[in-house]
C-alpha cells in the first residue's frame, strides 16, 4: 500500500470518526425543515393586564407596523405575549393585603386596553399568545410579600401593577420562587391553573390558545400537557428548556434542548426564538437586520424577542428603532414574509411547499450554515481538514 493510499484511508477514518462522534446534532439540523422565503416573526412579551398606558403604545404600534409591509403586502407582525391578570392593589389594600385579588384584563379600568388589542388583531398587526393568568405564580408572591416589604407594596399598588417591578424569580410562573432554590408545583395545581387561563384568553379573544411561551422561558412536562389539554400546538423556546430557579435566583435545571419544528412528548410543537432586541438596552436597528439575515441563511424563521418595556420606558428611542430595524430587514431581504407563529408551525407540520423547501442544494447549504453553532464542531472539522463544509 503507497503512502498516498494509507495516509487518504487514515483521513477518511479521522473524518469518519469526527462525523460520527457529531452524528447527533449533525442530523437533527438535516431534519430540521428549510425555509423558502425570509421570514420575520417580532415577538413581544408582557402585554395586557397592566398598566393603562400601554393601549396608547399599542396604538402607536399598530400604525408603526402597518406601515412596514413585507414582499406580499401584509402589513408588520407582532406577536402579543397576553398576561391576563395581575393583583387589585385596592382590594387587597382593603384587606391589608392579607388576602390575593386579581384584576382581570376584562376588567372596566382595562378596556382601551383591550379595545386597542383587538383593533390590532383584526388589522393584522397583532396576533395574540398565551404568556399566562399571571406573570407570576400568586401563592409564591404571597408568601414572599410576608417577608420582603417591596412585594408587599407591589400587591397594594393603587394602579395596575408592572409585573416587572417583581423581583426577577418571582416573574416566574410555573414554579414557586418564594424561597430559592425554587420548589415545583404540583401537577393538579398545574393543570387546574392553565385550564382556568386558557378559559379566560377564549373569553377574551374568541378562540382557544394555539401558541404558548412560558414566563421567563421556565416550564415542566406538566406545563406541557396542561397546554395541549387546552388546545395549544405550539411552543415559542430560547432553545433549551429550564425548569426551575437555582440558589442564585437563575434559571437552571436546563432538561431539554430543542430545534424548530421538533415535536414535543406531549404532542407539542417547539418554535425557537433566539434574536433579541431591547432597543432600551442600547441594541441598534442593525441587530434585527443582522439576525434576519443570519436566519434566512440557515433556512429559518427570525423570531425576534423584544418586551413591552421597552416602548413603556423608553419610546423616544424604541419606536424610531422598531421602525429603523423593519426598514433594514425589508432592505436586506427584498422577499421578506411575515408570519404568526400558528402559521409558522402549522407550515412546518405539513410540510407546506409554499413555504417549506424541497430542493436538495438549497437544503445543504442551509445545513451547512447551520453548523457553525454546533459547539467544538467548526474548530475540530478545520483540524482535520474539513474546513470546506463551512465555508
Amino acid at each position: 500500500m503507497s503512502v498516498w493510499v494509507f495516509a487518504g484511508l487514515a483521513l477518511a477514518g479521522v473524518w469518519g470518526g469526527m462525523m460520527a462522534v457529531f452524528a447527533r446534532p449533525l442530523l437533527a439540523r438535516w431534519r430540521e425543515p428549510v425555509l423558502r422565503h425570509p421570514v420575520l416573526v417580532i415577538e413581544s412579551d408582557d402585554w395586557g393586564a397592566g398598566p393603562l398606558e400601554q393601549a396608547g403604545v399599542l396604538k402607536r404600534l399598530h400604525t408603526l407596523l402597518h406601515a412596514a409591509p413585507d414582499a406580499t403586502g401584509r402589513p408588520g407582525l407582532m406577536t402579543l405575549g397576553v398576561v391576563i391578570e395581575v393583583p387589585d392593589g385596592g382590594r387587597m389594600a382593603v384587606d391589608a393585603g392579607a388576602r390575593y385579588h386579581a384584576c382581570l384584563l376584562s376588567d372596566a379600568r382595562l378596556t382601551d386596553i383591550r379595545v386597542a388589542m383587538h383593533e390590532g388583531i383584526e388589522a393584522g398587526v397583532f396576533a395574540p399568545q398565551l404568556h399566562g393568568q399571571a406573570h407570576y405564580w400568586p401563592p409564591a408572591v404571597m408568601a414572599a410579600a410576608r417577608r420582603d416589604p417591596r412585594v408587599a407594596d407591589w400587591l397594594v399598588s393603587p394602579t395596575p401593577a408592572r409585573t416587572e417591578a417583581l423581583p426577577s424569580p418571582l416573574q416566574s410562573r410555573w414554579v414557586d420562587a418564594s424561597s430559592l432554590p425554587s420548589v415545583p408545583l404540583a401537577a393538579e395545581g398545574v393543570h387546574e391553573a392553565v385550564k382556568n387561563e386558557a378559559g379566560h384568553f377564549m373569553a377574551l379573544f374568541g378562540s382557544a390558545p394555539v401558541v404558548a411561551v412560558a414566563t421567563t422561558f421556565i416550564w415542566t412536562d406538566a406545563v406541557e400537557s396542561a397546554w395541549r389539554e387546552a388546545g395549544v400546538e405550539t411552543v415559542i423556546t430560547p432553545g433549551q428548556r429550564a425548569t426551575c430557579r437555582d440558589a442564585a435566583g437563575m434559571p437552571g435545571g436546563i432538561d431539554r434542548s430543542m430545534l424548530t419544528g421538533e415535536i414535543s412528548p406531549a404532542g407539542l410543537t417547539y418554535l425557537v426564538r433566539d434574536v433579541y432586541f431591547e432597543p432600551a438596552l442600547g441594541h441598534p436597528p442593525g441587530r434585527l437586520a443582522d439576525g434576519l439575515a443570519a436566519r434566512t441563511r440557515q433556512g429559518r424563521a427570525c423570531l425576534v424577542e423584544t418586551h413591552r418595556f421597552n416602548f413603556l420606558d423608553a419610546p423616544e428611542v424604541s419606536f424610531p428603532a422598531l421602525a429603523e430595524a423593519l426598514a433594514a430587514a425589508r432592505a436586506r431581504c427584498p422577499d421578506l414574509r411575515y408570519l404568526a407563529p400558528a402559521e409558522l408551525a402549522r407550515a412546518i407540520r405539513r410540510r407546506d411547499p409554499a413555504w417549506i423547501e424541497p430542493r436538495l442544494p438549497a437544503r445543504i447549504a442551509a445545513w451547512r450554515a447551520r453548523l457553525e453553532e454546533i459547539p467544538r464542531f467548526a474548530r475540530v472539522a478545520r483540524l482535520v481538514g474539513l474546513g470546506w463544509v463551512l465555508a
